[in-house]
């Protein structure tokens, strides 16, 4: 593991809705102590589901407040049931998270960088762009969202970063050009995104396309968006007769795990693919929602990352689970 998980409480100190499917929760830790963080960081937070307690992930927001952690959390009706999860808090509830970390990995030693967001993926880009104002680096940020009433901590970010902020609003006609914004970067520029996975893989595309270096471009998704609808589906196991069902609430790796099959995992957010397993057969389709492995790799599709990517049907897998010869 690349870091090591500590669960602590908090009691939600408010809530505030930021727009009408975004939704904000102040956190304050019942120790009194927040544990430092580098920007573009998450926590780990328990949540109910169905009455059933289920782990989910959130980015940090840039806070001003050193005594509580803030979070905004859209409401996904697609989704497997962690945004209805949170949205049912109310202030004064105690829930438990885990440690901030972070997996962007920022080189923060460079002089120019570019910021992409596209929807709630703005969350983690508060912190980053707060952390390069404060090293004097004027940044641009681009923010993709269906509406400007969509757009969460518009007012934040504009007094922050100026004419440096860029929004892109659908219903206004405007769209992100990733492959124009890359090819007027520096050669030594770091593009930082995070967003739904199409914005994700066209910016992977459109990067390696013009030859940056693929470390360059650092990423982050969140394990509900994928190309598919979030639906149940079944799991078979490679030389058994056993079939598993993962609900709609649920990850592929969830059910093998309360199963007894345990697979071992660390981000559970499809970006280091530890938790990686082999695909025997597919019936129907798999969503691959990781950032892991290549469009050609999962084109193949040979290998899927349970933490966070689904099917429509049936996908049989290889964990190595070998019934005992009686």
């Amino acid at each position: 593991m690349r870091f090591a998980e500590q669960w602590s409480w908090c009691t939600v100190e408010s809530i505030r809705d930021v727009t009408p499917t975004i939704r904000e929760f102040r956190l304050r830790p019942e120790s009194g102590h927040v544990t430092p963080y580098p920007a573009g960081s998450h926590i780990g937070v328990s949540v109910l589901i169905d009455g059933q307690p289920a782990r989910r992930s959130y980015s940090l927001v840039e806070n001003s407040d050193a005594g509580t952690y803030r979070i905004a959390v859209r409401l996904a009706p697609d989704s497997r049931g962690g945004s209805r999860g949170m949205w049912n808090l109310r202030a004064g509830a105690r829930i438990e998270i885990c440690n901030p970390s972070s997996l962007l990995e920022i080189d923060w030693t460079r002089r120019n960088y570019c910021l992409i967001a596209g929807g709630i993926g703005i969350t983690p880009m508060t912190g980053i762009a707060a952390a390069l104002r404060r090293r004097n680096i004027d940044a641009p940020l681009h923010y993709a969202v269906k509406s400007r009433g969509d757009a969460a901590f518009l007012g934040e970010l504009t007094t922050l970063l100026g004419d440096r902020l860029n929004v892109y609003a659908s219903d206004e006609g405007a769209r992100l050009d990733l492959e124009t914004t890359f090819r007027a970067l520096p050669d030594d520029a770091i593009a930082v995104i995070c967003g739904p996975m199409r914005m994700l893989e066209a910016a992977r595309r459109a990067w390696n396309d013009l030859g940056r270096a693929p470390a360059d471009l650092r990423y982050e998704t969140f394990g509900s968006s994928g190309l598919k609808p979030t639906a149940e589906f079944r799991v078979r196991l490679k030389d058994t007769d056993i079939e598993l069902i993962v609900p709609q609430n649920s990850s592929m790796l969830d059910a093998l795990n309360g199963a007894g099959f345990e697979v071992i995992s660390d981000c559970q957010r499809g970006e280091c693919g530890v938790c990686a397993l082999d695909v025997v057969a597919v019936e129907g389709e798999i969503d691959h929602r990781d950032v892991f492995f290549s469009d050609q790799q999962k084109q193949d599709n040979r290998k899927i990352c349970p933490c966070v990517s689904r099917a429509i049907g049936v996908v049989t897998i290889d964990t190595l689970y070998r019934a005992e010869a009686v």
